[in-house]
């Protein structure tokens, strides 16, 4: 009963059992084949268990008589070696087809790939998403933006330990390892993630630290032709002009204490090993301070008094403690005007 009542506190946003693409529905056909298959066997077995319970029960005068028994009896044998295998085939044929097609990624390696093709480096961190176009050298962090109604691809890499990619309601999970590239694709639907808002959470699911549950990231699926406009606007992007005179002061801040790991550009041609922090491009644009707190001011400044209380164990805890209310709200005033017109 829980189980069922549980069963639908999913969210559009985040919920397997809402699939909001193609590889989501394939995979959800295949959760509810599978389902079924179990249920009818239990099933199955339940009525036959209380068949044989009440049938043979013990009688009064006959606590003696022994049931006919079927061992040896070739008929029985084959028919219950014979319905799990036809029980496996119905669910492996489909399985094994999904499998292979979605392990097709031939296009995304292709030298001579469409140049719509998009494909998405995406490099996990402790405890952040860092995600590169390369075919139009933009780079972002946090928020995952992609087209609508068509494959995406991605190569899958992490820079420390092990992580896991997954949107939920998008497609199953990935491994992102330290030595070796996974890659695999997703379609995200327009009327699903419409009806989920415009945004999906993203999560790593493997073990990877102590804030491994607050490895959050968030999706922003745009049309077509939105999604080019905001490609174009990446790649035009400049250096902000800061006029606010206490964003100034934080921007003098931030040079002196932060530029040495994070961009303020989503053009970033330093090499990867050099990119240890988040892109800040379009910090004011983001869905989420940190991937988790709500994108307003007084919880960026609760970030920067003390990361480590929102994140434990994250790289930056105690980077900022030498700084002043004044300093902080500073920063604040900067950071948020890191947008990208």
């Amino acid at each position: 009963m829980m189980a069922l009542l549980l069963a639908g506190c999913g969210k559009p946003f985040l919920s397997t059992l809402q699939p909001a693409g193609e590889v989501a529905d394939m995979q959800y056909s295949l959760m509810l084949l599978s389902t079924s298959i179990m249920v009818l066997v239990i099933v199955v077995v339940a009525i036959i268990f209380v068949y044989v319970v009440i049938r043979f029960r013990r009688r009064k005068g006959e606590e003696n008589k022994i049931p006919k028994q079927v061992e040896g009896n070739h008929k029985l044998e084959i028919i219950w070696t014979v319905i799990p295998i036809i029980l496996l085939l119905i669910l492996a044929v489909p399985t094994v087809s999904t499998t292979f097609k979605l392990a097709d990624v031939k296009a995304m390696n292709d030298k001579k790939r469409d140049k719509d093709t998009v494909v998405v480096n995406v490099r996990a961190n402790q405890y952040w998403w860092e995600f590169e176009y390369p075919d139009y050298g933009i780079i972002t962090s946090q928020d995952l933006v992609v087209p609508t109604n068509e494959k995406v691809y991605f190569n899958l890499i992490a820079s420390d330990v092990k992580h896991s990619f997954w949107i939920p309601a998008v497609g199953g999970k990935m491994d992102t390892n330290t030595d070796n590239k996974n890659q695999f694709w997703l379609v995200f639907d327009q009327k699903a993630t419409d009806k989920a808002g415009g945004v999906f959470y993203g999560k790593c699911a493997e073990l990877c630290g102590p804030s491994h549950a607050l490895m959050d990231f968030k999706v922003r699926p745009l049309p077509r032709d939105q999604f080019d406009a905001w490609v174009k606007k990446m790649q035009n992007a400049k250096k902000p002009v800061v006029t606010d005179p206490v964003a100034k002061e934080g921007e003098a801040i931030f040079n002196k204490s932060c530029i040495g790991c994070h961009a303020v550009t989503p053009v970033d041609k330093r090499p990867v090993q050099a990119r240890t922090a988040p892109n800040l491009a379009n910090f004011g644009d983001r869905e989420r301070i940190a991937g988790i707190l709500e994108h307003n001011e007084e919880n960026l400044k609760k970030w920067l008094r003390d990361p480590n209380s929102v994140k434990p164990g994250n790289k930056m805890a105690g980077t900022y403690g030498h700084l002043t209310e004044e300093q902080i709200d500073a920063l604040t005033k900067y950071l948020m005007s890191l947008k990208v017109e």
